[in-house]
């Protein structure tokens, strides 16, 4: 080797040493004599030197997309490439992204639908090569597949020859063998793994890994409307009346009288009970809180039962403490723990699944519809307050919407007398002028 060699190939070996992120190379390649460019990206999940490498016909093609490539590296900090799969992807955003942005409540959902659906259907695939067909296939699968785990694995021939597929009064396809019923996993559990994988693909998108999120080129699964059960007037009536002596009286009447949420109530502490109930908090059972937002509020009651924030801000409210409530909260609070939660079973807090299987049995004792479930005793509420003539907008700040429309969504029956009043005023004001 000359010297004059020597000292171009050392400049070239300095000049490629020094490269940084975004500088490229450009060079001809001998095996074919295609011009090739050369972009350096950041280092990959595993922390290793990732290049993006493109190849031309001629020259100035090549420039061209290397400016190209600059140009996108530089506004979204990344360049996708095809060396990470769906799954690998999955599993840096679940534990090094999400717990920083996701509720844990919402995290722990979306990890059950990553991990149990779409990570074994399209974990596999490379990340950017992810698209809409593929987004579809996975509500399709979704859609077919029994919620039990035992059917997953058989041939819908393989099924017994008494069952037949049919959809029952909520929209759920249901396989009946005589013996017993098998749901089909929800429109809302596939609408759940849609949001999950949009959510995962949306943080790729930002960071430049992909250049287009596929779920944005799909329509959402539909989350069938079921019509919620509640209790009418009457119903309700009952159910006070059942109520004396009752244990638990004034958790139940809580229920009924307020339209709150599960955990607002199982979470109202002594010092929040005034002339007011004030439900800025609420109890819900995480399985994990290592990791949360920066933003996300809690405080841990017991074991990993914790108070946090309600969802949205729209729901912490401060509500007026009127009777019949106002006696059975004071009597209630006579025997009630000087500080903490008020409502306890059994000297525990009261677990959210528990409380859920308590009402189911209440619903029972009382003689009372059991499909009525306790979220139903919110839609109750929300029926009463409309058929006492309560304005819409106090009716949404009482149970804590973010909008009349969902609130209005809650109105399970239109009062058949008002309907009528509505109607005869109607032929009252068109009466003279069909008759002249």
């Amino acid at each position: 080797m000359t010297a004059k060699n020597g000292s171009v190939v050392a400049r070239e070996a300095t000049r490629k040493s020094t490269r940084g992120k975004g500088e490229g190379s450009v060079y001809k390649r001998a095996s074919d004599g295609m011009w090739v460019t050369s972009v350096e990206l950041p280092a990959g999940l595993d922390g290793k030197r990732r290049r993006k490498v493109v190849a031309r016909k001629n020259k100035n093609d090549v420039l061209i997309e290397m400016r190209k490539l600059q140009r996108e590296l530089a506004k979204h900090g990344d360049l996708p490439t095809s060396g990470v799969t769906l799954a690998k992807w999955a599993d840096y955003w679940m534990d090094r992204i999400a717990p920083k942005e996701v509720k844990p409540k919402t995290l722990e959902g979306y990890r059950t639908v990553i991990t149990g659906y779409i990570v074994p259907l399209l974990g596999k695939k490379m990340l950017a090569k992810i698209n809409a067909q593929d987004v579809r296939r996975l509500h399709e699968v979704m859609a077919a597949t029994p919620k039990s785990p035992k059917l997953r694995g058989m041939n819908p021939d393989d099924w017994p020859e008494s069952a037949c597929v049919f959809t029952d009064s909520t929209g759920q396809h249901q396989l009946h063998d005589g013996a017993h019923e098998v749901t089909m996993l929800s429109s809302t559990y596939t609408l759940l793994a849609h949001n999950a994988l949009s959510v995962m693909l949306g943080t790729a998108l930002q960071e430049g890994k992909i250049h287009v999120n596929p779920c944005d080129m799909v329509s959402r699964p539909k989350k069938r409307v079921l019509e919620q059960s509640a209790l009418s007037l009457e119903q309700s009536i009952q159910l006070l009346a059942h109520l004396t002596g009752n244990n638990d009286r004034a958790l139940w009447a809580t229920y009924l009288l307020t339209g709150s949420r599960r955990g607002e109530i199982i979470g109202l502490e002594r010092d929040r009970v005034t002339d007011v109930l004030d439900l800025s908090w609420q109890l819900q059972r995480i399985t994990d809180i290592t990791k949360v937002p920066d933003d996300f509020e809690f405080r841990q009651i017991k074991g990993t039962l914790y108070l946090t924030r309600p969802k949205s801000s729209s729901g912490w409210r401060v509500i007026p403490l009127v009777e019949p409530l106002k006696s059975i909260l004071e009597l209630h609070l006579q025997d009630a723990p000087e500080e903490g939660l008020i409502f306890r079973e059994e000297g525990r807090p009261w677990d959210p699944d528990r409380v859920t299987k308590a009402w189911k049995q209440l619903m029972r004792d009382a003689d009372l519809p059991e499909d009525v479930v306790l979220h139903g005793a919110r839609h109750t509420t929300v029926d009463l307050l409309y058929a006492a003539g309560v304005p819409e907008d106090i009716i949404q700040a009482i149970v804590g919407h973010s909008t009349r429309q969902m609130t209005r969504s809650y109105r399970t029956r239109t009062d058949a007398a008002r309907l009528r009043e509505g109607m005869e005023s109607l032929s009252k004001l068109l009466t003279p002028q069909l008759t002249a």
